[in-house]
């Protein structure tokens, strides 16, 4: 899966800041996470229920399922 942006889409749209990136496995989306004053990649699961995201940052590896609400491994 391919990223859409380099930046939280929602927040670079508003011309805002983000904490970390969270990107969307069902379709590339990219949004900031809990952390971030907006929480767009929590937003983007409740609108789409795509529900698996992985970490945008360098060096993680990580995914995240809104729907167990659990931190899963890469393999």
């Amino acid at each position: 899966m391919t990223a859409g942006t380099e930046g939280c889409q929602e927040c670079l749209a508003l011309g805002d800041v983000w904490v970390h990136l969270r990107m969307c496995l069902g379709c590339g989306h990219v949004g900031c996470c809990d952390s971030s004053k907006n929480q767009h990649a929590t937003k983007h699961f409740h609108a789409t229920g795509h529900a698996i995201a992985a970490s945008h940052e360098p060096g993680e590896s990580w995914l995240w399922c809104y729907v167990d609400r659990l931190i899963l491994e890469r393999a």
